[in-house]
């Protein structure tokens, strides 16, 4: 059952989501090498309850921690620890918050000082990758438009995409229908209608698509050890465009001082 939201709960899922984006924007300050991964989920917590809000993941399923914090060929839900960053790292950082009863959810991929060049265009694909399947969330597409549009840009760049992991809707809850695959057919799925509020997020490999789960039940790796970058957007579906109710512009700011 996919519900759809009044103006009024798409305002209140952007004030979640905008203080998400804030949160990863803390996170990017705080990211250098030396520092502890706990550190940063610590710093991320602390902010979240600061302004009036829960860490939408913490205990959500058993789940321990505020922050997914995935490194290099970690794809998903990596488990912040005790490991130090080291120059040349890229660190996926995945958050989500409850505020008002509707939840906001983001992620973005970090590099960790200076990265190789290959790193470098894995996550600026991976961008891109996001920015094409924005593109076809409005409302007469399809899923499979979103889909379409991700798989092939990355499989164009001879990247794989994750296929075991996908977006979803969210509103009230952190997890809503429909999913959202990062791979699939043109003019396939379910018909997009304004009001339905997703969470778009291509997981890509710079290898091959392949990914296992680690023995903490939670981290996802890539299989063949290679590089992956993820990125995710909060959005609406309108009629004539898409209402990305996330934004990088904080994050962005943040980076570039």
């Amino acid at each position: 059952m996919v519900y759809c939201k009044t103006d009024e709960e798409v305002e209140l899922i952007r004030e979640s989501s905008l203080l998400v984006a804030k949160t990863l924007a803390e996170v990017a300050k705080a990211i250098r090498p030396g520092i502890q991964t706990v550190d940063i989920d610590r710093l991320a917590e602390e902010y979240i309850k600061d302004h009036g809000a829960l860490p939408a993941f913490k205990g959500y399923r058993g789940f321990p921690y505020t922050l997914c914090i995935s490194l290099n060929a970690e794809v998903v839900h990596g488990m912040p620890s005790d490991r130090e960053l080291k120059e040349g790292d890229i660190l996926s950082v995945d958050c989500g918050v409850l505020k008002n009863h509707f939840y906001g959810d983001s992620a973005y991929t970090f590099p960790v000082g200076l990265i190789d060049e290959s790193k470098a265009r894995l996550l600026h694909v991976t961008r891109e990758c996001l920015m094409m399947g924005i593109a076809k969330a409005i409302e007469g597409y399809r899923i499979g438009d979103i889909s379409s549009a991700i798989q092939e840009h990355a499989e164009k760049n001879g990247y794989g995409v994750v296929r075991e992991l996908v977006g979803h809707g969210i509103g009230k809850n952190l997890h809503e229908s429909p999913e959202v695959p990062n791979y699939g057919k043109k003019g396939t799925g379910m018909k997009l209608k304004e009001g339905m509020v997703i969470a778009i997020e291509p997981m890509i490999n710079m290898g091959r698509r392949e990914v296992r789960e680690e023995k903490d039940g939670w981290t996802i790796t890539t299989k063949d050890g290679l590089p992956s970058a993820h990125y995710e957007h909060t959005v609406a579906i309108r009629k004539d465009k898409t209402d990305v109710l996330t934004t990088f512009n904080y994050i962005e700011e943040a980076l570039n001082k």
